[in-house]
């Protein structure tokens, strides 16, 4: 029978369509998975509840473990765990400076605006930045700018 770490193992290959630097797994979208002798079932959350991308993620999730020695394959979508940004890991953090985004900071369930003033560059670290929207390209994202490299860039809001 197939184990929770060869299946996590395996998810951690389904990048998010919209930054391809962080698998579902790093991202926090996985909320359970259920083994039996001849099935898997792959509940996820979204990041937002209107996220583009949630079909695609469902169709590649159920289509990688399609590949693994399992009979019936189950990805669901729901919001019995609300997804907040401190489910992303810390190698998804990671991931995010990667292709370019400052990582949301870490909360205690409370976020004021102010936070969103104080974020590194991902590009040169300096913290000599402006907070210049709190609407990105997509709904997760805030713009600013690095005033020391000079440099426009976005930032996974932190969501609670």
């Amino acid at each position: 029978m197939i184990t929770q770490e060869e299946i996590i193992d395996a998810l951690h290959e389904v990048k998010d369509p919209e930054i391809p630097t962080i698998s579902v797994v790093d991202l926090g979208i996985i909320t359970k998975i259920s083994i039996t002798p001849d099935s898997v079932e792959i509940i996820m959350t979204p990041t937002f509840s209107g996220c583009p991308a949630l079909k695609i993620l469902e169709s590649q999730v159920r289509e990688r473990i399609e590949k693994m020695p399992v009979e019936n394959v189950s990805v669901k979508t729901n919001f019995d765990t609300p997804w907040n940004s401190n489910m992303i890991s810390e190698r998804g953090r990671e991931a995010l400076l990667k292709h370019g985004l400052a990582p949301p900071p870490k909360h205690a369930g409370y976020i004021e605006l102010e936070v969103l003033s104080d974020i590194a560059c991902p590009f040169c670290g300096s913290r000599n930045t402006t907070f210049e929207s709190p609407f990105g390209a997509t709904l997760c994202r805030s713009i600013h700018y690095c005033k020391n490299c000079q440099q426009g860039f976005e930032q996974f809001k932190p969501i609670v």
